[in-house]
Parts: C-alpha cells; structure tokens; sequence
C-alpha cells in the first residue's frame, strides 16, 4: 500500500496463477473490501471444488509461459482503444471483402489488431505466428460453473497464421474460431489424456524455433472498479506481468466500461512500428 502526498492511495496485488485466475481474483478482492467496508453479510463464499471437475492431472513439461520467455529487452506500453477506435476496427472488420465475422467483440477486433503489427515486424522472420488467447471455462460449462468457484479454470485457445500479408479481417475470424470452439463438449474432452497429450504437442510446437508465438488474455468485463475498501471505488486500475515475456497482452476494460486499455509486451526495436500504426487511427488517445 502506498500513500501519496495528494491524498491518493494505491493498493498492490500479488497472486500465485496456481492458486486462482482472474475470476476468482476479482471475486477475493471484492470480498476483501466488502469486509474492510464492514459488510460481509453481502460477501460471496468460495467454494473449492475444482478438483471434483478436474482431477489433479500430471502436468510435467507444459507451462504456459515458455514461449514467451525472453532475455532481450522488453519493453511495455499502454495502449487506450476508446469507443470511437473500437468502433473503427469493428467496422473494418465487417466491411473488408470477404469477411466471415459481422458482429466482431471488442477483444476479438482488439487482439486482431495488435496480432496483425506482431506478425509484420516479427525481427526473427518466423513463417508461422501463433495467437494463444486464455479461454475461461466458468461460462461455457452446461450447467455454468457456480460464481464463487476458487480456482484455475481457463484453457489456451490457439490460432496460427502462416507468412506476413494476412489481412487484418481474416485474424478476426480465426480468433473468432479459435475461442468459440471451447464450449461443453471440449470442456468435456479436457479431462480426457488424449487432450492433454495434445496440450503437449501444442506447447512444443510454440517453443519451435519456427514459430512466433503471442500470448492474449482478457480481463475485460472483470469488476475491477467495483472494488471498494471504504475510500471510493478506483480511479484506475492497472495490471502487470511477473515476467519478461515477449509479444504478451494483457486487455482490461476501461474505467468508462466503453472502451480497452491494451497492455503491450514486446521487443523493445519492434514496438515503435505498433506505435505508428495504432497512432495512425484518429480519435485515438495513448499512454506511454
């Protein structure tokens, strides 16, 4: 916690991904300051059955975030994408010729967009680019999983796009795709140990040195200004990644709930070329 000299106050979080995603974040820090506030009758209780769903399963050689991992310099920029610029990209999105997507989400026009300058300044000149996006599993479950559920319950949803020249309509699409395909019966097939060999065989594939892999996760919707310890809801809030990792976003809505504040990790010779592009867009407002 600290104290500033205007008055202000900023709280800091830290949290094991092994113990709780984003949702189950969100929910715990509601309920911290519900109980700071001193209304805990209002608070949700956790309900800890995860394992009930998803036995513990030997996970060895897969992490997430290997192939993201870099020694180069890194660098991370704030990008605000406002209603007017989301608008935008939807719009180009939905009048390209050919295009398969007409009603495009915010996130899905957002990642398409900062996916498209990842694949194009790509330094390495890899041949295939991979978008991994984290998929939560809590609503696509039938029935849905209960709100106060604590735990980890997301899964990668990958895309690959092969060569530069890809139009930025088309990684609407496959994003699109990608993310939609995790529904009940995939739930379902996730317990599986053919799935989780084919988890494996994923995550080898986007350590190859033939592939530029880049990492998506959304905390859009979350009820992050909602969080409340008794001095007012948040001014802003602001996320970060525990680790230097290369080509990874992380997306939250803005205070306004309008619009998308992207957080951008890249090297630190590539990002300028984003930064032209996103500031090519009028009705546009960055923050570095």
């Amino acid at each position: 916690m600290n104290y500033f000299g205007c008055g202000g106050i900023a709280i800091g979080l830290c949290a094991s991904h092994r113990i709780a995603d984003g949702t189950a974040l969100c929910t715990f820090m509601n309920a911290w300051a519900a109980t700071a506030r001193g209304v805990s009758e209002t608070i949700l209780q956790p309900e800890f059955n995860y394992a009930s769903h998803f036995p513990p399963r030997d996970l060895k050689g897969i992490d997430l975030l290997d192939p993201f991992k870099s020694v180069d310099k890194i660098v991370t920029r704030r990008f605000i994408f406002n209603k007017e610029k989301l608008n935008m990209l939807k719009e180009k999105a939905i009048t390209a010729e050919g295009s398969q997507v007409k009603d495009p989400t915010k996130v899905e026009v957002v990642s398409a967009f900062i996916w498209k300058q990842m694949i194009e300044v790509d330094i390495s000149s890899k041949k295939i680019s991979a978008a991994v996006h984290v998929v939560s599993l809590r609503p696509r479950v039938v029935p849905p999983f209960p709100e106060g559920y604590f735990g980890n319950f997301w899964f990668p949803a990958a895309s690959l796009n092969i060569g530069r020249g890809v139009k930025y309509h088309e990684l609407v699409a496959q994003l699109r795709y990608a993310i939609r395909l995790i529904d009940n019966e995939y739930v379902k097939a996730i317990r599986s140990e053919e799935c989780l060999n084919q988890l494996k065989d994923l995550f080898d594939n986007l350590n190859s040195d033939a592939v530029n892999s880049c990492f998506f996760t959304s905390w859009c919707r979350f009820p992050l200004y909602e969080v409340d310890f008794g001095w007012g809801k948040p001014t802003w809030f602001c996320p970060c990644f525990s680790w230097p990792l290369k080509n990874a976003v992380m997306l939250t809505s803005a205070k306004d709930g309008d619009g998308i504040e992207a957080w951008v990790n890249m090297l630190e010779e590539e990002i300028p070329a984003l930064e032209r592009d996103y500031e090519a867009f009028p009705l546009a407002s960055s923050s570095v």
